[in-house]
């Protein structure tokens, strides 16, 4: 629970405000942001996962499917901060956070199909409560683009 009010602080108030106050793109804030994360999670990665333990980094036989997955991990954890940078950059804080719990949503979604992951009834009608939110946002916001005079992105 921490961990979701912690990230949706950051990303409304450091990506939002940040762009607008330093007057650069989003790609621009990502270009300067990541190096700092990187730098913070190194100092952090010793005490959390140490690499001299038993089961730890150092002694663990690496494979080659195991290296090419760790590297699609993480391929794919820079595009999706490239998307949120893209998202919050194009359109706004809450957007990002309307796709964030889409994107949940399809994850439940997705394991119930593809892995047979039961869904518990209050799930479903979560799901079903936020594809009504997501589905009404996108209405409203199409409809404030449409009273436009021409058309913003914002």
């Amino acid at each position: 629970m921490l961990h979701v009010l912690e990230r949706n602080l950051t990303i409304l108030h450091l990506v939002g405000e940040k762009q607008k106050e330093f007057q650069v793109n989003s790609m621009q804030l990502l270009y300067y942001q990541a190096p700092l994360s990187a730098l913070l999670l190194l100092f952090c990665f010793p005490i959390i996962e140490p690499p001299w333990a038993s089961d730890g980094l150092l002694y663990r036989e690496w494979s080659t499917v195991d290296l090419v997955l760790v590297f699609l991990s993480g391929i794919i954890a820079f595009l999706v901060n490239v998307s949120i940078y893209w998202i919050i950059g194009n359109t706004s804080a809450i957007t990002y956070n309307v796709v964030g719990q889409l994107k949940f949503c399809l994850t439940l979604i997705g394991g119930y199909f593809l892995f047979t992951e039961p869904v518990m009834p209050i799930q479903f009608l979560g799901i079903i409560t936020t594809m009504c939110g997501v589905s009404l946002y996108a209405y409203f916001k199409n409809q404030d683009q449409k009273s436009l005079p021409f058309s913003v992105h914002k």
